[in-house]
């Protein structure tokens, strides 16, 4: 008798196993959460600026011929090419945001500007000639000087491991510029005049470059990055004027035109803090 009571309970107990197991919740699944690199940002920068193009070439003409050939060889004289290699220091801010995909690969979009520091620089250039019997002596002077770099670019690059990014870019820049030139002459028996000019540029062209980013900490990044902008060229034009005593001259003038071209190299060093507002909590997900 008890036996058969002993293998009844056996019994009942197996038929009810899989039924017990099949009321027990699967384990959960860890979902990930999105990529670090989605997400808003905004950051510091400083490091170098130096010149691409140093040179200033000043080409001179005259505004008339007179009997004596006069003016064309004071216009003669005073051509010439110097050279004027200012660099600075440069600092400022970003802000962009960038968008992580599956396959590693980040795109994003930056802004930034900042100021240049100590990239004021001089050139001269002496020349001595005869004109029409006349000894004269040119000094073609200029002054450049770069007061502010802003760029507008796209970025795309690779994460080489999760925390590292390499990556190019490129887009448009704008720069502020002082150019100032004086062209300056004298002869003996002969009073001659100065062409002097200065101008202020703000101009717009392009950029390009590259970098690498580090995400060191949680919502903090590092990056080191080299840019080459290019803003064009820009010409001063003035007017070479002078006085002689000799007949049948009384005064000649020249057009004096100096250009130049406004391009230049950018390494910098910079800090980024990532908003990451796409960001949620790990998500563990229920079935």
């Amino acid at each position: 008798m008890i036996r058969r009571i002993l293998l009844a309970s056996a019994g009942a107990m197996a038929l009810a196993g899989p039924a017990f197991a099949a009321d027990l919740a699967p384990p959960p699944v860890y979902v990930p959460p999105p990529p670090m690199w989605t997400g808003f940002y905004v950051g510091v920068n400083a490091g170098y600026d130096w010149a691409a193009s140093t040179g200033v070439n000043t080409v001179s003409l005259p505004a008339y011929s007179d009997p004596l050939g006069f003016t064309s060889g004071l216009a003669a004289a005073a051509n010439g090419n110097l050279n004027i290699d200012n660099n600075g220091f440069i600092g400022g801010g970003q802000i962009g945001c960038n968008y992580q995909f599956a396959n590693s690969f980040v795109a994003g979009l930056e802004v930034d500007i900042d100021g240049v520091a100590g990239a004021t620089a001089h050139g001269s250039l002496t020349t001595n000639a005869t004109v029409v019997g006349v000894p004269v002596t040119t000094e073609l002077l200029a002054q450049k000087s770069v007061n502010y770099v802003g760029t507008v670019r796209g970025r795309f690059g690779y994460l080489v491991i999760p925390t590292l990014l390499v990556y190019g870019t490129g887009g448009f820049a704008d720069g502020g510029f002082d150019f100032t030139t004086t062209d300056f002459q004298s002869g003996t028996n002969t009073f001659l005049g100065a062409g002097y000019r200065t101008i202020n540029y703000n101009k717009v062209g392009w950029t390009a470059g590259g970098g690498i980013e580090w995400m060191a900490f949680p919502n903090w990044s590092v990056k080191i990055e080299y840019l080459y902008y290019d803003l064009g060229s820009v010409t001063s034009t003035g007017i070479l004027s002078a006085f002689t005593p000799v007949p049948p001259v009384a005064g000649v003038y020249a057009l004096s035109e100096s250009k130049t071209h406004l391009n230049g190299n950018v390494v910098r060093a910079g800090i980024n803090y990532h908003f990451n507002w796409f960001e949620t909590a790990p998500v563990v997900a229920k079935y």
